[in-house]
C-alpha cells in the first residue's frame, strides 16, 4: 500500500481531532505536545501530516520541550518539511514560553524549601550552555520580591563578586538572599570554588546581618542545595 494511500490530510479527520479545531472546542489544555507543535508548523508534507511530522520532530528530543528549546534554527531545519520559517515559529514560540516564565515577579512566591527557590528560579537557567550566576532577594516574610543576575561566563564556569553581591542586596533592602548557578553539564556536583565561595558569602552576610538562606546549583536534571547538604 503506497503512503498516498494510508496517508489522511488534517483535513480528512474528524473536526474535534484537528488540532485547531480542538483547541477551540476544548481549550488548549487538551492538546498534546505534538498537537500543539503540528498548530505551529501549520502543515505537513506529501504522506505526512502536521502532527505526524511534529511527533517526529519531539521524538528527536525524547519528548523533552527544554531539549527543543535549545535547538537552533538551522537545526530545525534538518527535518524535512521543516523550512525556516517553520523553525522560526517554533523558535519563536518557545522563546516565548521562556520569556513568561521569567518575567519579572507580579506575586511574591515564599520560600520555605529549596525546592520552592529552585522553582522560582529554574526557568531561567536550566536550557542555558553557559554559565550564569543569580540571586534571589528576599523580604522578611521570605518572599522573593527580585532575581538579580550577578555574573556570566562560559560553558565551565563563571565569577561571582561577594562585595556586588551584598551591594545589590542592601541597596534592594533584602532581609536575606538565596545564591544560585547554572552547571550546563549537569553535574550538579560542587566544585572546590563553589564550596569556597558559599562560605565567603555566608561569613560575609554574617557581618551584614542579612542572611544567606542557601546556595543552589541548578541545571535541567534537578538541582543541589548546600543548606539541604548541610554546608550551610
Amino acid at each position: 500500500m503506497s503512503n498516498e494511500t494510508i496517508y489522511r490530510s488534517i483535513t480528512d479527520w474528524a473536526e474535534e481531532d484537528r488540532p485547531r479545531e480542538k483547541m477551540l472546542l476544548k481549550g488548549h489544555q487538551s492538546l498534546s505536545d505534538a498537537e500543539l507543535l503540528a498548530i505551529l508548523l501549520g502543515s505537513g508534507t506529501i504522506g505526512e501530516s502536521a502532527v505526524s511530522l511534529a511527533q517526529r520532530v519531539l521524538a528527536s528530543v525524547e519528548n523533552n520541550l527544554h531539549e527543543l528549546g535549545k535547538r537552533s534554527i538551522k537545526e530545525l531545519q534538518r527535518f524535512k518539511g521543516v523550512g525556516e520559517a517553520k523553525a522560526i515559529s517554533i523558535a519563536a514560540a518557545l522563546e516565548l514560553g521562556r520569556r513568561r516564565q521569567i518575567s519579572d515577579l507580579r506575586e511574591r512566591p515564599r520560600v520555605s524549601t529549596s525546592r520552592d527557590a529552585f522553582n522560582v528560579i529554574a526557568p531561567l537557567l536550566t536550557d542555558l550552555h553557559h554559565e550564569e550566576f543569580w540571586l534571589l532577594l528576599l523580604n522578611k516574610a521570605c518572599e522573593v520580591f527580585a532575581r538579580e543576575k550577578l555574573s556570566t561566563g562560559g560553558s565551565a564556569g563563571t565569577v561571582a563578586d561577594v562585595k556586588l553581591a551584598f551591594k545589590i542586596a542592601l541597596d534592594a533592602r533584602a532581609s536575606a538572599i538565596i545564591a544560585v548557578h547554572n552547571h550546563p553539564s549537569g553535574n550538579l556536583k560542587p566544585s572546590d570554588a563553589d564550596v569556597e565561595l558559599t562560605k565567603k558569602l555566608k561569613e560575609a552576610g554574617k557581618i551584614l546581618d542579612l542572611t544567606l538562606l542557601d546556595h543552589l546549583i541548578v541545571s535541567e536534571r534537578g538541582y543541589y542545595s548546600f543548606a539541604d547538604e548541610g554546608v550551610i
